[in-house]
């Protein structure tokens, strides 16, 4: 599936991509998918797609995104590519790191 991306950098249809590297079902990752699913039901409500990467499932896939440090969440759609670590606990950061634009929270 292709995604069109319009001049101002956001996809066609204004969704996110967002994949969230965790490390198994640790109360840490727990933590940052029960985050993630709550900032995007309240700032991006039928616009985002997350995927989950285990990387205690598949560690293969820590490299092509430079992963360091767990949880990580990266924003790979609209570009260009933004990246938060941590539990994604502090909301504000997180929309800021995702760069989250005022007429996306409308």
């Amino acid at each position: 599936m292709s995604v069109g991306i319009t001049s101002e950098g956001l996809t066609e249809d204004g969704s996110y991509n967002l994949r969230l590297y965790v490390a198994g079902q640790t109360p840490k990752s727990l933590l940052a998918i029960a985050n993630l699913k709550k900032l995007c039901e309240e700032h991006l409500a039928g616009r985002y797609h997350i995927e989950v990467v285990d990387l205690l499932v598949t560690p293969q896939l820590a490299a092509g995104d430079q992963i360091v440090a767990l949880p990580t969440l990266i924003r790979t759609l609209p570009p260009p590519l933004k990246r938060v670590i941590g539990d994604l606990s502090d909301t504000e950061k997180v929309l800021v790191g995702l760069d989250i634009r005022r007429r996306d929270l409308n």
